[in-house]
């Protein structure tokens, strides 16, 4: 799908002129006084005035009676969540999957949360040497995997919980280890990756293959996807700091970003 710019094709100046108004109104995130709406948008008070008046009409501002001071209206946040609505992120992933692909030279996938787990939705391949056996609709194990492991240590859900304890009693009674054991070895690999906002697995999953993986957020704060790449051990550098781990947190962040999460908070956490 190709989003269209307008670019310097003509329009109504005075439509682009209010929406500045709007725009204050929303990096406010509260009630404002008309100056100070005005004075944020760089116009007179009289003639900010003449905009609100109009958009209370539609309902994209209201008034408090009491106090004078403007906010969104109602018709602002039935907007606001019908354009969330809107936004896939497998759909939007696509060109920013593929610019990562370029410029690390190494597989990548994106995932989401689905009914059996940490499923794989759209692969892009480097067409390495090394030939990565994922496939759309591969779902990855929450312990083993650098997919499975963003989820189990940014996603919320109590499907996710149940799978990831199932998958540790498994692999206690395959080693013989106790429960309570492989939990906090778990918990502390967990504890990592939270550390620095993005997981990693060596050859645990599949021999020979290194991987990453980034959680992707929404909106709300809710991690709704992760991107993951994949490279051949001794190529695939999976040090913390390492160039490729920048890339991904990255990637993940414009994706992120494109889905509606805050600027702030995503530069926090990717700044871990």
């Amino acid at each position: 799908m190709v989003t269209k710019v307008a670019g310097d094709r003509q329009g109504i100046q005075s439509i682009e002129v209010g929406f500045r108004l709007l725009k204050v109104m929303s990096a406010a995130n509260r009630p404002m006084m008309l100056r100070d709406i005005a004075k944020g948008a760089g116009m007179p008070a009289a003639k900010a005035h003449r905009y609100m008046v109009s958009f209370m009409r539609t309902g994209l501002v209201e008034q408090d009676a009491a106090s004078g001071r403007y906010d969104l209206g109602a018709y602002a946040l039935e907007l606001g969540l019908s354009g969330l609505g809107r936004l896939d992120p497998v759909r939007l992933a696509g060109p920013i999957l593929d610019n990562l692909c370029e410029e690390i030279q190494e597989t990548v996938a994106l995932a989401v949360w689905g009914s059996y787990g940490a499923t794989i939705v759209r692969i892009v391949d480097a067409g390495g040497p090394v030939t990565i056996t994922l496939r759309p609709g591969t779902v990855l194990p929450l312990s083993k995997s650098a997919t499975g492991r963003a989820f189990a240590a940014f996603h919320r859900s109590p499907s996710m919980k149940q799978k990831l304890e199932e998958e540790i009693n498994a692999s206690a009674q395959q080693s013989k280890t106790a429960s309570t054991t492989v939990r906090r070895q778990m918990e502390k690999i967990l504890d990592e990756i939270r550390q620095h906002g993005i997981s990693r697995a060596t050859g645990s999953l599949t021999p020979g293959i290194n991987g990453f993986s980034a959680p992707v957020y929404d909106h709300s704060g809710s991690m709704v996807a992760a991107i993951t790449s994949l490279g051949a051990i001794g190529e695939f550098d999976v040090e913390w700091d390492s160039q490729v781990a920048k890339t991904m947190l990255s990637a993940a962040n414009e994706l992120s970003l494109r889905l509606g999460k805050a600027a702030e908070e995503d530069s926090s956490r990717t700044s871990r």
